[in-house]
């Protein structure tokens, strides 16, 4: 027997297309919004990563920080200990200055010339005595200027007494003292001779 088939093939057609478009628009949905919650997985896992990357960076910032702390008292330390070296090594070099200073006064103090006082503040030395006469404080004082280890002798005060039956000039001297320049000098001209 044979078949007729009265329905318009066309529609048949139509309707076949419409359901494979539909079908098609479902799988396109679908594939969307897998699309859609991978990229978003992606993206929080990427936000992750970098969050994780972000807080070791500030875990090794913050370790960096303290070890520059560290550095720096370190530094301060070691400042602190080179200004005490300078110090020890500037005491080292003056030891022996004051027995320079004194053995220097006694050596340029001239007969008939007593002294009564040294008072030093820095580099400036004031000297008090008693001469037997005015010239030789004038001695006293060209021993002074010739000395290296003094410059600059000048006279601030002299009084002529006769306390005692022989007349005394009571005077005071204010002088530099080059005793350290002078030992340094010494010891690089020594220094320098050695081989």
């Amino acid at each position: 027997m044979t078949r007729i088939n009265l329905l318009d093939w066309r529609a048949e057609r139509r309707k076949r297309r419409q359901q494979r478009f539909l079908a098609l628009l479902a799988l396109a949905a679908i594939a969307a919004i897998l699309v859609v919650l991978f990229g978003d997985l992606g993206m929080q896992q990427a936000v992750e990563y970098q969050r994780s990357r972000n807080d070791f960076l500030k875990k090794q910032i913050a370790q960096i920080d303290a070890q520059i702390k560290e550095i720096q008292e370190l530094e301060k330390v070691r400042r602190n200990l080179i200004e005490r070296m300078r110090v020890i090594e500037q005491l080292q070099q003056s030891r022996s200055a004051t027995v320079h200073f004194f053995d220097e006064i006694v050596n340029t103090l001239p007969d008939g010339v007593y002294l009564t006082s040294l008072k030093q503040n820095g580099k400036e030395v004031t000297i008090e005595g008693v001469a037997e006469s005015n010239g030789r404080i004038s001695a006293y004082m060209k021993n002074l200027d010739a000395s290296p280890w003094f410059k600059d002798p000048k006279l601030v005060v002299i009084k002529t007494s006769t306390k005692t039956k022989f007349r005394a000039s009571d005077f005071t001297l204010q002088v530099t003292n080059l005793t350290q320049q002078a030992e340094s000098s010494n010891q690089v001209a020594t220094g320098s001779g050695n081989p």
